[in-house]
């Protein structure tokens, strides 16, 4: 399974007030490992960045002087992503600027929806943490994902940090990455971590004579409560 997980940043909030995207980052996840692929622009607007939108992201027009426009980068971004699931934070944001971008570029396609699987993190968030706070930041401090570099927002950084936070909000890395940003390691993209191989044999340690019957008086209940289903007693 092939995911890729997406943030932009842009010139302001509103595609109907022709705010435009400035940055793109994508990062690849497959069968659950963070592959270290990943795509990322800056953007030329053509038109200036919201003051308060700097405030959040950084990015000044004149850095974005030289960039390369959006229909520039289209079609590698189109191939990037062809096919995978998207996972996005508030997806609907992020969506409707891709197809802002994708539509004044008139190229082969309109719709990210039409070539793309969207998930959004954030309404996965709230079927799991209804009532609590799920920004990204809030997710973040729930599951432990160090954000403490994320100073002003930034699409490949984001990106990261949403890879970590859906990963451990879904179960967890199934697959040992050493180096999210290197090459994958010499045993391959696919293959299972491994823990080291104990150099003397384990210690066992026996339970008491008290804590034998405390089992044993659990096991008893739980047989009883199952109507003499108790798995553990078989």
């Amino acid at each position: 399974m092939r995911q890729i997980v997406l943030d932009t940043e842009t010139t302001g909030l509103e595609t109907s007030e022709g705010h435009r995207i400035i940055e793109i980052g994508c990062l690849e996840i497959v069968n659950r490992r963070v592959t270290g692929e990943r795509l990322h622009e800056y953007l030329q607007p053509d038109r200036a960045i919201d003051p308060r939108a700097i405030e959040v992201h950084g990015i000044s027009n004149e850095f974005l002087l030289d960039k390369p426009r959006f229909a520039e980068v289209m079609d590698r971004f189109l191939d990037f992503v062809d096919g995978a699931e998207l996972i996005i934070h508030n997806a609907p944001f992020d969506v409707g600027f891709i197809n802002h971008e994708l539509r004044l570029a008139k190229g082969r396609v309109r719709r990210i929806e039409d070539v793309c699987g969207i998930l959004d993190t954030l309404v996965l968030a709230r079927q799991m943490h209804p009532g609590s706070r799920n920004s990204l930041d809030a997710l973040c401090k729930r599951y432990q994902v160090d954000a403490s570099g994320r100073v002003l927002h930034g699409a490949v950084l984001d990106a990261g940090l949403l890879a970590d936070v859906y990963l451990a909000m879904t179960g967890g890395q199934v697959t040992l990455t050493l180096d999210r940003e290197g090459p994958a390691d010499a045993a391959g993209p696919s293959a299972p971590a491994r823990a080291p191989r104990p150099s003397a044999p384990l210690r066992v340690i026996e339970p008491t004579a008290e804590e034998r019957a405390e089992h044993e008086a659990l096991l008893a209940l739980l047989d009883q409560s199952s109507g003499g289903s108790c798995q553990w007693r078989r």
